[in-house]
């Protein structure tokens, strides 16, 4: 173990990519979907989030030796006894089992009696500032994912919730594209989409879904008022008992293509229905 003698936390030097200490990094990509309900982050961007968010936390990092000196602040600020290890490119990447650019890999996991409260409380302050939500319905696209949570967060929208069949938002892939707001936008799963179209209504938003058919357009839409978004996965859409309760309105585009880009129509919609004032 090393350190600066400057207050920098000390690293551990690994160099041996069998080392039992970074089981948990190894084959990244054979292990992509969350294990034990612990996940893997890469980039020091995403780091950040991590260490902003009340609901996850790092239990460990793997840290390319040439990036070591550009992370000293942002490692300084994670929680005490979180092991931090530091090896050369070759072992890194043969860690990782690809070569990993960034140079920074978390092992993340939940902080289990968190979530609950902050979605109550991102709900409850979304109601009150009459925000917006995200509603993904069966979306099975991690790119598409990553991508609403990035909008989700640009345009101040209070959390997402995910029904049954979505897919997970914690999927490396997803992380990744999300550059971190996985963690710091609040989310949970909901079960079916007509359970959150009732429980949502019931809480007082009002539920908008996209459909091209829809008459009403998308400027239409005014006024400040507590708003969820449904999203459908492309092609398959909305179920239409939950289209039927839901507020229907388009998008308007230019004639001879009539749809958009699943993340592209979430980012249109919100900003739309963005205040500064609601965020």
């Amino acid at each position: 173990m090393t350190g600066n003698g400057t207050g920098s936390p000390a690293v551990i030097d690994i160099t041996d990519p069998q080392d039992e200490r970074i089981a948990g990094f190894r084959d990244v990509r054979e292990r992509d979907l969350t294990r034990a309900g612990q996940f893997i982050a890469e980039g020091s961007v995403v780091l950040d989030q991590i260490l902003a968010s009340r609901r996850f936390r790092a239990v460990s990092l793997l840290v390319l030796r040439e990036r070591l000196a550009g992370l000293v602040p942002r490692l300084g600020a994670l929680p005490a006894g979180v092991p931090i290890y530091c090896t050369e490119r070759a072992v890194f990447d043969r860690i990782a089992g690809f070569p990993v650019h960034r140079g920074v890999m978390a092992l993340a996991e939940p902080v289990a009696s968190t979530a609950a409260a902050d979605l109550d409380a991102a709900l409850a302050a979304t109601l009150a500032a009459s925000g917006s939500v995200v509603v993904a319905c069966g979306l099975s696209n991690h790119d598409n994912m990553g991508a609403i949570f990035r909008n989700a967060a640009a345009f101040g929208a209070g959390a997402v919730i995910l029904d049954e069949r979505a897919c997970d938002p914690l999927y490396r892939k997803a992380i990744r594209v999300s550059v971190g707001t996985v963690f710091t936008v609040p989310f949970a799963r909901w079960g079916g989409a007509s359970t959150i179209v009732e429980r949502l209504g019931g809480l007082g938003f009002e539920c908008l879904a996209l459909s091209p058919g829809a008459a009403e357009p998308l400027r239409g839409i005014g006024g400040r008022q507590a708003r969820a978004l449904f999203l459908g996965a492309e092609g398959e859409g909305l179920d239409a008992r939950v289209m039927a309760r839901c507020r229907p309105v388009r998008i308007e585009m230019a004639p001879g293509l009539d749809s958009l880009n699943v993340a592209t129509s979430a980012a249109l919609v919100l900003h739309h229905l963005f205040s500064p004032a609601s965020s």
